[in-house]
């Protein structure tokens, strides 16, 4: 597949980025191999000192030696190499040599020297820094001495510097890429369990996820908050964030569907976003329709809208689908991040939970920073959750804080 063969041009370090399951390790080994074998397979002027670096020796000899699709099962009968275990390292029938390393270990790669790496799984090491500094300074034979990165992505600061590098290239295919390869029974189920969640987007779509620096929420703040069965909710309602215009170019319309369990006091109440209902490109009629809609698939017994934008008009368009709506208008006072940092805290506090398939709204949640929003366009899910939250948590709590005059 395209994304299994080496680019070309000039390039120092090759990134393999992929889902679960895409083809990354037989890239990585087949890349080994051209290195070893190249034009002449047998030619000894080709020999070459390869460092195969993973992130314990288990690994490593597991995935990309003896793995099915490891170096051994790639490699013809007449061209494998030897694997010698007490030297940990393989040799070619040519004399190259490649010998495993650790991220566990980086000192391990001081002293020797290669013209080429196969890295894998760099996203996920612990001393990744550190192992990768040692591997840049032992490639230093051969007159171009290269890298291969295969690696599911992580929100790690080496990957995105290394990917930000010019001498940097990179190759990426989701799981489904290489299904015919794959059980179906797998990917029915990690589809049907993960499908629409930031975690699919990284492990099963190979897309790296970043949050922005000094985000109110985290990729793994929302990851715990992830939740597979629901509870009875006490109340329901859906936040709406209408959009200022419509039409294709047009801001979506956040719609976001949040329950709560309100029974004892208040500040032992938990909520539960149960969906992401937005909209994108829709008239008026048409986000109207989509909100009441939600409303009555989850039955909210409220739709909270706020009408900065649209003042009136929001009224009476949610009225002309549905005259008898239970609609409560909001009028925004405060500036987005104000209302937003509340919110955040109950997610710190671990009183809000998410149902899978919110990938986009939390795709969204953690662009929000307190500076403001650093995604193109407007945050509008976020907006409509968290109309939904102060709905359902804030405005209750702050009543039952605020004191009360005593009657004699």
């Amino acid at each position: 597949m395209e994304h299994q063969l080496p680019p070309e041009g000039d390039w120092r370090t090759w990134v393999v980025m992929g889902g679960r399951g895409a083809g990354k390790t037989r890239a990585g080994a087949e890349w080994v191999r051209a290195m070893v074998e190249g034009a002449r397979p047998l030619d000894p002027g080709k020999c070459r000192r390869i460092a195969l670096v993973g992130e314990t020796i288990d690994q490593a000899r597991e995935v990309m030696i003896f793995g099915d699709s490891g170096i051994l099962a790639c490699s013809p009968e007449d061209r494998r190499p030897i694997w010698e275990a007490g030297r940990k390292r393989l040799v070619w029938p040519n004399g190259a040599v490649a010998t495993v390393h650790t991220a566990h270990d980086p000192e391990g790669l001081r002293g020797p020297q290669f013209d080429a790496a196969w890295v894998d799984e760099l996203a996920k090491w612990k001393k990744a820094e550190e192992t990768w500094d040692q591997v840049q300074f032992s490639l230093r034979l051969g007159d171009d001495p290269r890298v291969c990165v295969t690696t599911t992505p992580r929100n790690v600061p080496v990957l995105k510097r290394l990917l930000a590098s010019p001498s940097t290239v990179t190759t990426h295919a989701p799981t489904q890429a290489n299904s015919a390869n794959l059980a179906q029974s797998f990917l029915e189920e990690v589809m049907a369990r993960y499908a629409g969640t930031r975690l699919a987007q990284q492990e099963l779509e190979g897309v790296l996820l970043v949050d922005a620096e000094g985000a109110l929420w985290t990729s793994a703040m929302l990851e715990a908050a992830h939740i597979d069965i629901l509870p009875e909710m006490d109340r329901i309602v859906v936040g709406l964030d209408p959009a200022a215009s419509a039409g294709a170019g047009s801001d979506a319309c956040g719609i976001v569907v949040v329950g709560a369990q309100t029974r004892g006091p208040v500040q032992d109440w938990r909520a539960f976003v149960l969906a992401d209902a937005t909209v994108e490109g829709a008239t008026p009629s048409g986000w109207a329709r989509a909100a009441i809609a939600a409303m009555e698939r989850f039955g909210a017994d409220r739709l909270v809208a706020e009408v900065n934008q649209g003042g009136q008009m929001v009224g009476e368009v949610l009225r002309g689908v549905d005259p008898l709506v239970p609609l409560k208008s909001v009028h925004a006072s405060r500036g987005k991040v104000a209302r937003a940092e509340p919110v955040a805290a109950l997610y710190e506090q671990g009183r809000v939970r998410h149902a899978r398939g919110l990938g986009r709204l939390e795709e969204q949640m953690c662009r929000m920073t307190a500076r403001g929003y650093e995604g193109g366009g407007s945050p509008d899910r976020v907006d409509a959750l968290v109309w939904a939250l102060h709905e359902l948590m804030i405005e209750p709590a702050a009543k039952w804080r605020a004191p009360a005059v005593r009657s004699l």
